[in-house]
């Protein structure tokens, strides 16, 4: 993937593969004027066929869909201890069913969201649940349909990497992180609302 990275505050070089899932044929129905995507299986999103024939390189260091993680996980322990494996899920994912097979979230040091259309609001709602309820404290991406505005309100959720889109400036986007000079909320980056910042 050709995007540009930006951890934190600092646009870097991605040492990360994403491995991505296998395409499966949909087929499409209008529903009351909408076009509507219906899996070809009927099965959940990603399918049990995208998990099994996913391939994933045997070194270097890999994001592997969260399924597929699961499907391989003993085989992958060792690369886990070595910190070489990553997972990533979409917004639609319910990582809270899976938990128990997952285990320990801060045995990864990297966690991604991937976010299909910019307006999906999930995204931000994932990171918080991950850093407050799960207390994940390493590396979380947010990457697919990541733009400048919403850079600021990623942070605010609790992500510290940004795998900005392809067609986009990452040197522009950098500067969204600074949209705002100071919160009005609590928020996972800075848990005190601005009147109990401030005293006057």
């Amino acid at each position: 993937m050709s995007s540009q990275l930006i951890i934190d505050k600092t646009i870097v070089a991605d040492e990360w593969t994403i491995i991505e899932l296998p395409h499966v044929e949909q087929k499409t129905k209008k529903q009351a004027g909408k076009v509507v995507l219906f899996k070809l299986t009927g099965e959940d999103s990603p399918t049990k066929q995208q998990i099994d024939t996913t391939n994933f390189p045997s070194t270097g260091k890999i994001l592997l869909p969260l399924k597929v993680f699961l499907l391989h996980k003993k085989n992958l322990k060792q690369r886990l201890d070595k910190q070489e494996i990553g997972i990533w899920l979409s917004t639609h994912e319910e990582m809270n069913k899976l938990i128990d097979q997952i285990g320990d979230l801060n045995q990864f040091p990297l966690i991604a969201v991937y976010v299909e259309k910019f307006a999906d609001g999930r995204i931000f709602s994932i990171g918080t649940q991950l850093r407050i309820k799960y207390q994940y404290k390493n590396y979380l991406r947010a990457f697919g349909d990541v733009l400048r505005d919403q850079i600021y309100f990623l942070k605010r959720s609790g992500y510290n990497s940004y795998l900005i889109r392809n067609d986009r400036d990452a040197k522009d986007a950098l500067k969204g992180l600074d949209d705002f000079t100071d919160s009005y909320q609590g928020a996972v980056d800075i848990k005190e609302p601005i009147w109990r910042r401030l005293k006057r």
